[in-house]
């Protein structure tokens, strides 16, 4: 039959893994670091993969293919839920089940990770330079793009939005602003990206306790404070809302 199906374009595809991890049927899988389409029985056609791609190799295209099988998508699941995905899933697929971790295969950069850090005394004021307090960074990724909506670290946290400048420009952001919180940090003018999408599924999929945005002073920085406000209007939540300036000569001011 002749209908709707996804196409990876092999040359522009950059092996990051991102497609794998939004196709809810198990229909892309990690092939020697390429993204490539496992069966045309597991692609509904819906395109949940394309937004997710930062490479745009992923278009729909009519072609004939095999109709979706929902019964090969289910039976392709339990396969790969039992590690029993073999040949067929060589590079790995995104998981099956919600929060479970990237297989390999997939950008490393993807793979979810949680830190506990070793507790340190911090001095009043800038810490120092070497030997100082630990990272506050408590999971992996932590870039707006590449964390999955569905991380297990998601769930009763208290979450930060950062501007990707707010680390550099005030010197104390991991004690004041980080420690105890999920950070996530993007720019909205360099990565050239609407976050509303992606922060409305994080919003809306999990418990989150509180949302602080930390942005800097400046007016593109606006992009990010906008769009954390859209998604959690658009999540239907009421959680406690703070947003937090960093002056461009490292002052913070809420």
């Amino acid at each position: 039959m002749k209908r709707r199906i996804i196409h990876i374009d092999q040359e522009k595809c950059n092996g990051c893994g991102a497609c794998a991890n939004a196709c809810h049927e198990g229909a892309i899988g990690m092939v020697e670091g390429k993204a490539k389409l496992l069966s045309d029985a597991y692609c509904d056609g819906l395109g949940d993969c394309l937004p997710a791609c930062p490479a745009g190799a992923i278009t729909f295209t009519e072609r004939e293919a095999l109709a979706y099988d929902e019964a090969a998508v289910a039976a392709n699941r339990e396969r790969r839920a039992g590690g029993t995905a073999g040949r067929e899933n060589a590079g790995g697929t995104a998981p099956a089940s919600r929060h479970a971790a990237p297989q390999a295969g997939g950008c490393p950069g993807r793979q979810i990770r949680t830190m506990t850090h070793r507790a340190a005394e911090v001095p009043a004021g800038n810490p120092p330079a070497a030997d100082g307090p630990a990272s506050a960074l408590g999971q992996w990724p932590c870039q707006i793009r590449l964390v999955p909506a569905d991380a297990p670290y998601f769930d009763g946290a208290e979450l930060l939005i950062a501007a990707d400048c707010t680390a550099y420009a005030y010197a104390a952001m991991h004690r004041d602003v980080m420690r105890g919180k999920i950070t996530l940090i993007g720019c909205p003018k360099l990565d050239d990206a609407d976050y509303r999408e992606k922060l409305t599924a994080i919003l809306s999929q999990n418990d989150i306790r509180s949302l602080t945005v930390a942005r800097m002073e400046v007016p593109c920085c606006g992009g990010l404070e906008y769009a954390a406000r859209e998604a959690l209007r658009a999540s239907g939540k009421r959680i406690p809302w703070l947003v937090l300036t960093v002056t461009v000569d490292g002052t913070l001011r809420d």
